[in-house]
């Protein structure tokens, strides 16, 4: 089972824990395993939310529980995304960011952590999320090398 914390329920945390629990059934079939949210990370509190039970306000929580494999980080910025991005990839857990000021100033270093540890460190949503593209060019053209993608 892939148990995931979810840093940050705003917008974006919000529509994200959404779609999960919408979609579960697809995801799982995607996944080949059942996929559940273990934590929420948010300092503000959410008593009417069908998931008030899942919120916590200490990431050291997240950190430390060896049953998270994939931490989704949605809180924006620099601070404190990358020290949480930074310390879940240390330990060895996959991450989903949305992030696009943490991959512009943080990414290839970031990358270079997750790739030493094993995981992932995925950002597309970050960079056109509304055009899947970054991921099945890695995958169709493994074989080229790409140095940089660029739009407008």
């Amino acid at each position: 089972m892939a148990k995931i914390a979810v840093l940050g329920y705003g917008v974006v945390g919000s529509g994200t824990v959404e779609v999960i629990e919408k979609n579960r059934e697809g995801l799982i079939k995607k996944a080949g395993q059942e996929i559940e949210i273990k934590y929420i990370l948010d300092l503000r509190d959410f008593p009417d939310s069908p998931y008030k039970d899942k919120f916590i306000k200490d990431f050291n929580i997240i950190l430390n529980d060896p049953e998270i494999s994939v931490v989704v980080e949605v809180i924006g910025g620099i601070n404190p995304s990358y020290d949480f991005v930074k310390s879940s990839l240390l330990a060895g857990k996959s991450v989903v960011t949305s992030n696009k000021e943490l991959v512009a100033k943080k990414g290839a270093e970031l990358l270079k952590i997750a790739h030493e540890k094993g995981v992932n460190f995925f950002f597309e949503a970050s960079v056109g999320g509304g055009i899947p593209i970054i991921r099945p060019l890695h995958q169709c053209l493994s074989a080229n090398r790409i140095d940089e993608i660029a739009g407008i």
